[in-house]
């Protein structure tokens, strides 16, 4: 079964320096039928403007993930952690017990387009915990590649959930096929470009849920960037 949910059905907010698409339910906007994927809490399509951001704020007991498709990202946060975020890293944040931290665009001439997305753990009241990696683009290059996991998997950053988060970048008309694992079901999030997913039309924003499907195809009609979210069914 696939469920197509298009971009602009997501909840919109528009704060003048912010405007964020939520796919999921989050802050003043409430879908009943949209509350998460699962563990899958929040994808947030956020879009912030030179010399804006988020200040300081608190997080607790969730495993925060961003990933920036255009621009640079600022972090600090109550750890001591203080970076900038650009294509091609991710940045894990495990909240735990409780941390503060912000977020600001990290350039004075280009917006930021990153999405944010939170993860609810397995585990609650640990100690935070902060990752950030840049991964090789031969990973993600016209192939799903695990970026994210329980287990840190092929070095990737460690999540408190039995999830994974795949990455892949595909050229046009490029066609992959990932494999489906029982007791699984699956988030597909297109970040850019255009694609066929399992022959069904999708454009950035555009996100499915795929449950009890062998694999899931992927057929890039433009250069593509894909975000793929494997979760206990």
């Amino acid at each position: 079964m696939q469920t197509k949910r298009y971009r602009d059905d997501r909840g919109p907010t528009d704060a003048g320096w912010l405007k964020s698409m939520h796919t999921f339910s989050f802050g003043q906007y409430y879908d009943p039928d949209h509350m998460g994927f699962g563990v899958l809490r929040v994808i947030n399509d956020d879009r912030v403007i030179p010399g804006a951001g988020f200040g300081k704020h608190p997080h607790k007991n969730m495993e925060i993930i961003s990933y920036v498709i255009e621009g640079a990202l600022a972090h600090k946060d109550s750890m001591g952690n203080a970076s900038t975020i650009t294509p091609g890293e991710v940045q894990v944040m495990s909240a735990g017990s409780g941390v503060t931290h912000s977020e600001y665009n990290g350039l004075d001439d280009k917006q930021v387009h990153f999405l944010q997305i939170w993860i609810e753990p397995n585990q609650h009241d640990t100690a935070p915990g902060y990752q950030q990696k840049r991964f090789d683009p031969a990973l993600t290059t016209n192939r799903f590649g695990v970026v994210v996991s329980n287990d840190g998997r092929g070095d990737s950053l460690f999540i408190k959930q039995d999830a994974q988060v795949f990455v892949g970048k595909f050229d046009e008309a490029h066609r992959t096929e990932f494999v489906t694992q029982a007791g699984r079901k699956y988030w597909v999030q297109i970040a850019d470009g255009h694609a066929r997913i399992n022959g069904e039309s999708a454009k950035n924003g555009d996100g499915f849920a795929i449950e009890n499907e062998s694999s899931i195809i992927l057929e890039a009609e433009t250069q593509v960037n894909v975000l793929l979210f494997d979760v206990p069914q």
